[in-house]
């Protein structure tokens, strides 16, 4: 019964229609980080190093503390979810206790669930997205370091039932438990994102928040979904019914750069995965719009730093 849910809800997560946010997490290779669990009783706090990635941490039972580098302590409750990028986080009982380092615990194959004390009071879930190479800092610099998932946005259904399912896989001994827990890690990633897009101020600056607004949404989506056209910003102020200098500074205030710039930095990240894949410069610069060879190494060199050849 469980699985036909879980298979239903899945269905309608993929009905939704492709975004540059499934575009960007595609073309970087972004990886599930295995699904882990969290068991605790007493007085108890872990600490984990910060990476390149999207993590998430949900609390399924009782109540704990999220301590931050620069926030004030976050409490938890029984139904929150929070992602984190990039940063170093402590879970602990209460903020006053001396955390020791939870990433040993964890190291080992099949070590996806810990129990601390003689009880259950509280219990934890974690999981999310790694990158493939340097490129995560096109998505984790569009997104706070830390981010609560508000429960009454339009997401809040799927990430309820997806914890549920994944409560379930964690530590599973069924078939293929881990590869579940894998992919639901993933899934609730992308739902927190959403429900965070979903709830964000028109204020926020970020391509990620800018794809809820409808014109810039809609040429953000023109743009990757032919990186390679000669784009200019007349064109794109015409697709998205705006005049060129109402799009450009509209654009410019939602996404934090402007149209033409944007579109060259996704570009060049895209062609560092493909030169990492093994592909010629000369292919690769014609895949994401250049004719000349030339013309397309000194964008790459002034946007990234370093050369094509050089890998930096």
């Amino acid at each position: 019964m469980i699985y036909a849910e879980m298979a239903m809800s899945l269905s309608r997560f993929s009905e939704i229609a492709p975004d540059p946010f499934s575009d960007v997490l595609a073309a970087l290779g972004a990886q599930s980080v295995r699904g882990t669990g969290l068991e605790a009783a007493g007085e108890w706090a872990l600490a984990f190093d910060g990476r390149m990635r999207l993590k998430f941490v949900a609390v399924t039972r009782g109540r704990c503390w999220l301590l931050l580098p620069d926030y004030s302590p976050e409490a938890l409750v029984e139904g929150d979810v929070v992602l984190l990028s990039n940063t170093r986080y402590t879970v602990a009982s209460d903020p006053a206790v001396e955390p020791i380092d939870g990433m040993p615990l964890y190291a080992l194959p099949g070590h996806d669930m810990v129990r601390l004390g003689t009880g259950d009071e509280t219990a934890l879930m974690g999981g999310g997205s790694g990158f493939a190479d340097g490129s995560a800092a096109f998505v984790l610099d569009a997104l706070p370091r830390f981010l609560r998932v508000d429960r009454t946005s339009s997401t809040a259904e799927v990430v309820s039932k997806t914890l549920r399912f994944l409560r379930t896989e964690i530590g599973s001994a069924e078939l293929g438990g881990s590869l579940v827990a894998e992919r639901l890690a993933e899934i609730l990633v992308v739902a927190a994102v959403r429900a965070f897009v979903a709830t964000s101020p028109t204020t926020s600056t970020g391509w990620i928040t800018a794809l809820a607004d409808p014109r810039i949404g809609k040429a953000l989506r023109l743009l990757h979904g032919d990186v390679a056209r000669s784009w200019t910003v007349p064109m794109l102020a015409s697709a998205v019914g705006m005049s060129r200098s109402a799009f450009t500074q509209r654009f410019a205030e939602r996404v934090g750069r402007p149209p033409l710039d944007y579109l060259t930095r996704w570009r060049m990240v895209l062609a560092q995965r493909k030169l990492n894949a093994g592909q010629t410069v000369a292919a690769v610069a014609a895949a994401v719009g250049y004719s000349s060879q030339s013309a397309f190494s000194h964008a790459f060199k002034r946007t990234l730093g370093h050369t094509p050849r050089s890998g930096g």
